[in-house]
């Protein structure tokens, strides 16, 4: 290689290893705030030092200098001649600087504008004089030096993803103590020297896509290998009533001597085949194995560690911070784990709104916080795990949390629900309320939060990928939003079941489990079938149908799939299953499926079919349209209902609801209250809270139970005490049920009431 092309190759090799370095170093300075300062600060500068080394090796005098000054500013904040704070913005400020002109090496030479003034603000952060660069104009006279602020709020950027292979470990330069001493030219390059293999993404998603179609065709090898030993019997089987045959004909003697050499032939050829088929088998079970790990090694190879997004966030959390006065501390866990490649854009972005949220809607300012009794920096936490082929990401902080009766209200306001349906919400639908199109209770716009794109975005992207959302909030402790995905989309594990002719595949991840289903353990909840799965009511739909296909329920007991999504589950009516198997997941191809809604993709069977793979979001958002329980109760079943509460807002939102429901409300404001109503009064059921004065719910259950009169009128008691415990000291009271007021919604009031009248 002439010299020349050799420093274009270590030029490049530069620029790919110190956008890294650099990432690691505004870590490490974002660490200089926090407990381990000391730790991080000789990290920075030891990958400080070692970009210098390497800068001025190759001639990049500029990156030199600018490293060179933020050492001395490092040194500077050590020493407690700077304070922190001020370091950590300057030196922030300057990595930026570093980063436009790695990007761009046209300056890393003689130097930029921005980088001369860079050099120039360090050092008088630092105190020391600004060196001249090498080759470089002289500057014009220093203007005053300009306020240190922090860096405008930007999105993480993340560069394109790269397929590495680590090589073994290179040796760090010396410390930033040492400023005299320089490195040989083969010590530079040796530390720039190739240590990974870059791969085109574009030839890994074509592997991915061959080792997908090896795997199916290596699966055809076996199915074919079958069919051989299946021939190879039949050809047996033919000899053995040839033989027969012959044994029971009268045949010269001179033939049946031929016949003798045909039967040893037959013999020895059906040990021949059996030797083959056994071989055979071997070899193509041998294949099918080899088959199947390289597509497992390239499907990990696809894997991109999500530090790859990840590191990006502690600056970006930071300076939505600094932009909200308030002060934030992100902790990251398991940011090794990797992500299929494919999704890491999807991946960023969402995580990019749920942090912006957490910092805008759910961290309190730190006076808040004190008021209340927190620390006053806030607490983000990303959790990272994975279960089986799924990722789960977790984004906890300990703000304000998420007000249903808030997100109520926000809904009426915005005519997105009405008041009766408002009322008519449980806890956890009133918090979902957030993936509503167009929801916020941001009521200016700010720069921070966006302009109308909210958790709606999040949950569409997430589920466009096969995954799902949750959120679990505490009034004043935080929220939780954890993001449930496939760890990859190149292989998949599916279940494959039958609708008439044609096989359907759903992902393994969202099947909880197979069933027949039988007659006694149907039902029906206000015209919706359901079954009885694992002791709860769960949807009941024929899948065929609700795809706009033929058939439906043409068995006693029909087959059926179990599937979640999020909180939700239903069980889908199919005409088989065929087997769970992993397959190679292509996107759809041609206008014919092109969009078409529920499907997810395809895959090739060893058979030759087409496997349709199903998306389970799209189909749980039409089963809940279909399985919403009517809101209006049918005249005959109008019930006259005593509710008794101590307090006024919990009747009012416990009244709409069973109003919702078509049925007549009474109030009473405790147990004693209640039980004379109930002397001169006709009801048909009676809800009851439990902490009241004068007569609490528990007492007042016990009262009706005893008085002969009322003692057929069904008790359910509603409560926000959710302890076994209490449920069995309210049952042992003769309530005829017990609810949790956070679990309560239409659906389950309406199963009480519907079980019980």
């Amino acid at each position: 290689m002439d010299t020349e092309a050799l420093k274009k190759s270590l030029l490049k090799k530069f620029q790919e290893v110190t956008a890294d370095r650099l990432q690691k170093i505004q870590l490490g300075v974002l660490d200089l705030e926090k407990e381990t300062a000391d730790q991080a600060a000789d990290d920075v500068a030891r990958e400080l030092h070692t970009m210098k080394g390497e800068a001025r090796m190759l001639g990049l005098a500029a990156i030199g200098q600018l490293a060179h000054a933020a050492e001395d500013v490092l040194r500077a904040e050590r020493e407690g001649r700077t304070a922190t704070e001020i370091a950590t913005d300057v030196m922030l400020r300057a990595c930026d600087v570093l980063s436009d002109l790695i990007e761009d090496l046209s300056g890393a030479n003689t130097g930029t504008p921005a980088s001369e003034d860079m050099v120039r603000a360090l050092a008088e952060v630092s105190g020391q004089a600004a060196p001249a660069i090498p080759g470089a104009k002289p500057p014009p006279p220093a203007p005053a030096p300009a306020p240190v602020v922090a860096a405008p709020v930007q999105a993480p950027v993340v560069r394109a993803p790269v397929v590495e292979a680590p090589a073994a470990p290179v040796a760090h330069h010396a410390p930033a103590s040492g400023r005299a001493e320089e490195e040989a030219p083969s010590a530079a390059k040796s530390a720039i020297a190739d240590r990974t293999i870059r791969v085109n993404v574009e030839v890994l998603d074509s592997l991915g896509l061959l080792a997908g179609d090896l795997l199916v065709e290596s699966a055809r090898g076996r199915l074919r290998s079958s069919e051989t030993e299946a021939l190879f019997e039949r050809f047996s089987r033919m000899g053995d009533r040839f033989l027969r045959l012959a044994e029971v004909l009268e045949i010269p003697v001179e033939v049946r001597a031929q016949l003798d050499r045909v039967e040893s032939d037959l013999h020895m050829l059906r040990d021949d085949a059996f030797r083959f088929v056994r071989r055979n088998d071997d070899g193509i079970n041998t294949l099918h194995g080899n088959l199947s790990k390289m597509a497992d090694h390239v499907a990990e190879a696809r894997l991109v560690p999500l530090s790859t997004v990840f590191d990006a966030f502690p600056r970006a959390v930071r300076d939505m911070a600094r932009t909200q006065t308030k002060e934030v501390d992100l902790l990251i866990e398991n940011a090794d784990i990797g992500v299929d490649r494919s999704m890491l854009g999807d991946v960023r972005d969402a995580l990019v709104h749920l942090l912006r949220n957490s910092v805008d809607h759910g961290l309190e300012s730190p006076e808040t916080r004190q008021a209340l009794g927190k620390p006053q920096t806030g607490r983000i936490r990303i959790r990272v795990r994975v279960d089986g082929d799924m990722l789960h990401i977790e984004v906890e902080d300990d703000g304000r949390g998420i007000d249903p009766e808030r997100l109520r209200q926000v809904a009426i306001n915005k005519r997105l629900i009405t008041a009766v349906q408002a009322a008519s919400l449980s806890e956890r639908e009133a918090i979902e309320l957030i993936f509503r199109p167009g929801f916020s209770t941001r009521e200016q716009v700010s720069e921070l939060s966006g302009r109308g794109v909210g958790m709606d975005v999040v949950k569409r992207k997430v589920e466009t990928l096969g995954g799902s959302v949750g959120v679990n909030s505490r009034i004043g402790r935080g929220t939780t939003i954890t993001l449930r995905l496939p760890q990859s989309l190149a292989l998949m594990k599916v279940l494959l079941v039958r609708l008439g002719d044609d096989v359907y595949g759903m992902p393994a991840a969202d099947v909880e489990a197979v069933m027949r289903v039988k007659p006694e353990d149907r039902l029906e909840i206000f015209g919706t079938l359901a079954v009885r799965h694992r002791g709860k009511p769960t949807a009941l739909v024929a899948l065929g149908p609700l795809l706009g296909l033929n058939g439906g329920n043409r068995f006693d007991k029909p087959p059926a799939v179990v599937v979640r999504h999020g909180e939700d589950h239903a069980a889908l009516v199919v005409d088989g299953f065929v087997d769970e198997r992993e397959v190679a997941v292509k996107p759809c191809g041609g206008e014919f499926l092109k969009g078409a809604p529920f499907i997810a993709g395809t895959a090739a069977l060893e058979d030759g079919r087409i496997a349709v793979l199903l998306h389970v979001p799209d189909i749980m958002t039409e089963v809940r349209r279909m399985a919403r329980p009517v809101t209006q109760a049918p005249a005959a079943k109008r019930l006259r209902v005593l509710l008794v509460d101590d307090s006024p807002i919990a009747r009012a939102t416990e009244g709409a609801l069973v109003k919702a429901l078509g049925h007549m409300v009474e109030e009473a404001q405790d147990g004693e209250e209640a039980y004379g109503k109930v002397q001169n009064n006709t009801y048909d059921l009676i809800l009851t809270d439990v902490q009241m004065p004068k007569m609490d719910g528990f007492s007042l259950a016990r009262r009706l139970k005893s008085t002969p009169a009322v003692a057929r009128i069904p008790v359910i008691i509603l409560s926000s005490l959710a302890s076994p415990e209490d449920k069995r000291r309210g049952l042992d009271a003769g309530a005829d049920a017990y609810l949790v007021k956070g679990e309560l919604g239409v659906e389950v009031l309406a199963q009480a009431i519907d079980r019980l009248t």
